[in-house]
């Protein structure tokens, strides 16, 4: 298999006996009625699972699956249509099914020519992937991130680990003569610590992951990080007191912060959402939307991230897209279909979580670029406010950009100072106000560890998320005390 995935087209067209012809004539029978493009999208998936508890390895799982999407795109109408039997009888009815939102009268498509490769990042090519390793040593692993969470500290009461682990082949073939191929390896480690002083419980969670081999969490023991990490979130949480209630200056941290980015911005910068002007930044492009201090990017081709990807899910090679460029909206995200209806390119941005989705304009690697101070001079410019270093949940509305946001982990700044650790703030704001709210940006950005996963219609993809300590003047705090 080993040669088949360097050229994983050819993968696709020895496995299931595949033809030019066989699939000349199912895109032509995609497009017999008037539309205007059609695709297929094959994917065959190989994934494992472990999960400790209770100092048990107690859950394994393994899964194959594979299939195929037909789809056909007219005007602003997708017709979509899946099978899990890759058959030339089985895609003939899909594209049947999915040509159903088209009108009378066909239009020729351009021939598909195996040799018609579309060209891909080489951004996660790997000697080997965390599935060639025996289950036994990622078992042992989870043992010992056990060990060592349970070490950190006596009031370590639980410790849960999970290592999940995937590759995943895809071919994209396109009524415009196209083949795009990729194989994708992801996997994640995750621990979450429960801690209890006889009277308070609080949860710790730490993680990372990316499309990355296995010697990824052994070098440097990155493994036993995650472990210390979450063991250490929990405790802090222990001796915290309640949070402040009210508007106040807020302090972001690096990293992992910047999903409040990713959920109260990004996606309203994604296509769908301004074609149909629904997005509280729709229209908007060449206009100030944030602070002079911000900048915002979606990479998809940083390498060996989890939100990276060598062509996106309809074949488009992934790309580096300005978002906000020093406060002003220069472009949005977009997959084929809203690129096109809104007269622009498409930036690779076109994702789906399965051969049985249709894909849409999503996010890969958004964050926004390092500013000149430092995140000591960020800290001391704040007399009372709060410092936010890692968050949980959230919920954002894209109609106005208003958001909510949980901070798993936060602190009080005193007169400059990091002080005691708080529990129980809750961030409210509007997304598009709050970036022209930013009035410090450090130079200290970084990406998060590799945990992110995003949710939009149904459908979860992976992501990275990144930010550098900022300074945002005025966001209501949702606390326990006024």
């Amino acid at each position: 298999m080993a040669d088949e995935l360097i050229k994983p087209e050819k993968f696709f067209l020895n496995r299931f006996g595949m033809t030019e012809s066989a699939l000349d004539l199912i895109l032509g029978t995609a497009l017999e009625r008037k539309a205007d493009y059609a695709d297929l999208y094959f994917e065959y998936r190989n994934a494992e699972a472990l999960a400790l508890e209770d100092s048990i390895v107690n859950h394994t799982s393994k899964s194959v699956s594979q299939g195929v999407g037909v789809r056909v795109c007219a005007e602003d109408r997708t017709g979509y249509a899946y099978s899990d039997e890759v058959t030339v009888d089985t895609m003939r009815l899909a594209a049947e099914t999915a040509r159903a939102i088209a009108q009378e009268t066909g239009r020729s498509i351009a021939p598909v020519h195996v040799g018609a490769i579309v060209k891909r990042h080489n951004l996660y090519e790997l000697e080997s992937t965390p599935l060639d390793v025996p289950v036994e040593a990622r078992a042992r692993l989870l043992s010992e991130i056990d060990t060592v969470a349970r070490a950190y500290d006596p009031r370590v009461k639980k410790v849960m680990a999970s290592f999940a682990a995937e590759q995943k082949v895809v071919m994209i073939v396109t009524s415009e003569g196209k083949i795009a191929a990729d194989v994708q390896p992801l996997c994640r480690l995750s621990v979450t610590v429960i801690a209890e002083d006889g009277h308070n419980r609080q949860v710790g969670t730490y993680g990372g992951g990316g499309r990355v081999e296995w010697r990824y969490f052994l070098e440097g023991e990155k493994w036993r990080e995650y472990a210390r990490e979450a063991a250490r979130q929990a405790i802090v949480n222990l001796d915290a007191v309640d949070a402040p209630a009210g508007e106040m200056v807020v302090v972001l941290g690096h990293g992992w912060p910047g999903i409040l980015l990713h959920e109260a911005i990004g996606h309203g910068l994604e296509g769908d959402f301004n074609r149909k002007g629904v997005s509280a930044f729709s229209g908007r492009i060449g206009q100030r939307v944030a602070s002079e201090l911000c900048t915002v990017i979606d990479d998809g081709t940083i390498r060996n991230r989890r939100g990276s990807l060598n062509i996106d899910d309809e074949g488009t090679p992934t790309g580096r897209t300005v978002l906000i460029e020093k406060g002003i909206l220069r472009g949005y995200m977009q997959d084929r279909l809203n690129a096109r209806l809104m007269k622009m390119e498409p930036t690779g941005n076109g994702r789906r979580e399965s051969f049985a989705h249709a894909p849409m304009p999503r996010m890969t690697n958004t964050f926004m670029l390092s500013g000149e101070s430092t995140p000591e001079d960020v800290i001391k410019s704040v007399r009372n406010g709060l410092y936010a270093v890692s968050f949980g949940g959230g919920q954002v509305d894209i109609t106005n950009g208003k958001f909510v946001f949980s901070a798993s982990e936060a602190y009080l700044i005193e007169d400059g100072r990091v002080t005691r650790p708080v529990k129980g703030a809750t961030l409210i704001g509007n997304g598009p106000d709050v970036l022209t709210r930013v009035t410090m940006v450090a130079n200290d950005m970084h990406l998060d560890p590799g945990i992110g996963t995003c949710g939009k219609d149904g459908q979860s993809v992976p992501v990275g998320v990144g930010l550098p300590t900022i300074r945002i003047d005025g966001i209501t705090v949702g606390g326990t005390r006024a």
